[in-house]
């Protein structure tokens, strides 16, 4: 998946066992960020960030969703631990994660492995991705600051 590329129309199945599709989102620009599992600090820092700035990323006019290759049972876990406002997508068999672009080899702990890369995607309203933040380019503490700062420029007045 690269800049100007098209989201899959079916993104797969929530934590309440529920299909998500593309279609459900028309009209409204989205972030999908892939994570690597629930309830790991860095992962739960970075639901939390989004979780706090939620109200202004819809403002922006961006609904949120997230994906890893946890379990619908795990996500709804997650959900109801940190009150997350937006939906887990369990991509268990990683279909979206590979079609994302966000399944691959990574160095854990100084082994290579095959795993989750974290990895945010900004969609517009049509379904086309319009940005992408890498591995590298994530700061999980902050990542909503990260995307508001791409969506709505500091004025400079």
């Amino acid at each position: 998946m690269k800049v100007g590329d098209k989201l899959p129309e079916v993104l797969g199945v929530n934590e309440r066992g529920e299909e998500v599709t593309l279609a459900q989102f028309r009209g409204k620009k989205l972030i999908v960020y892939a994570y690597p599992k629930d309830n790991t600090s860095g992962c739960t820092a970075e639901a939390c960030s989004l979780k706090e700035h939620y109200a202004e990323l819809q403002k922006a006019g961006y609904a949120v969703v997230g994906v890893s290759k946890d379990s619908a049972a795990s996500h709804q876990k997650f959900i109801e631990k940190h009150g997350l406002p937006f939906p887990l997508i369990a991509d268990t068999d990683k279909t979206l994660l590979q079609a994302l672009g966000a399944w691959g080899e990574k160095t854990m702990y100084g082994k290579k492995v095959e795993g989750t890369l974290r990895t945010t995607y900004l969609v517009n309203e049509e379904g086309i991705v319009e940005k992408i933040f890498t591995p590298k380019d994530i700061k999980t503490k902050i990542h909503a600051e990260q995307i508001l700062e791409q969506i709505a420029p500091p004025s400079l007045d």
